[in-house]
């Protein structure tokens, strides 16, 4: 029987770069969290977490309901939430700003849970990185957060849009691979302001 695996990648060895793990020290800068009927967050001292992610938050919950993420389920179904909390970058943030001309976007706007300071590309950091809380408790990164037009409403209704539609629109363009991480509670506990993470980042196969 001909072997499928080697169909499917013929060159595989020579064409793959590991990049080995690493571990980076970062800060939560700011914490948020948002109401249980609305994406927006404001700002609070601490963070409580169970494995439902943050007690009361809009994106709280062990489950959630897929939507245009998941194009390979109906819209509605039932699947496990890895998206609880929000992770973003102040730096980036400023970068989409620039990008979209506005003087700036605040994490609450787009729905942030908390302001990551200290890891460079912070929207880069690859699915599976490890975030340990100086106060017990550990996060797992899923992937980028893809920035849509809800979010983009939300701006464009914060800083008074001539028009709510085109800067709507234009902040899924200008903030691809600058929207941050989303992540799900692997151990739970309290997150406080400006509390030390370090963060574990696993090796990586890069295919050239």
């Amino acid at each position: 029987m001909q072997d499928t695996n080697l169909e499917l990648f013929p060159m595989a060895e020579p064409a793959v770069d590991i990049v080995p793990g690493r571990k980076l020290t970062a800060r939560a800068a700011a914490l948020l969290a948002a109401p249980h009927d609305h994406f927006e967050t404001r700002a609070v001292e601490e963070l409580h977490l169970g494995f439902d992610g943050i007690a009361g938050d809009f994106h709280g919950g062990a489950t959630r309901r897929s939507g245009g993420r998941e194009p390979w389920y109906p819209r509605g179904t039932e699947m496990r939430n890895e998206r609880q909390l929000s992770l973003v970058a102040a730096d980036e943030l400023a970068v989409v700003a620039r990008r979209m001309g506005l003087e700036d976007i605040k994490p609450e706007w787009i729905g942030a849970n908390l302001v990551i300071e200290g890891v460079p590309h912070l929207s880069m950091l690859p699915a599976g990185s490890l975030m340990f809380f100086k106060g017990g408790v550990t996060l797992k990164v899923d992937g980028q957060n893809k920035p849509c037009r809800i979010a983009g409403q939300s701006i464009a209704e914060h800083v008074a849009a001539a028009d709510i539609n085109a800067t709507a629109l234009l902040f899924p363009k200008e903030a691809k691979r600058l929207r941050g991480l989303v992540a799900w509670v692997e151990k739970p506990g309290i997150i406080r302001a400006g509390e030390e993470i370090s963060v574990r980042v696993p090796e990586q196969w890069i295919y050239r």
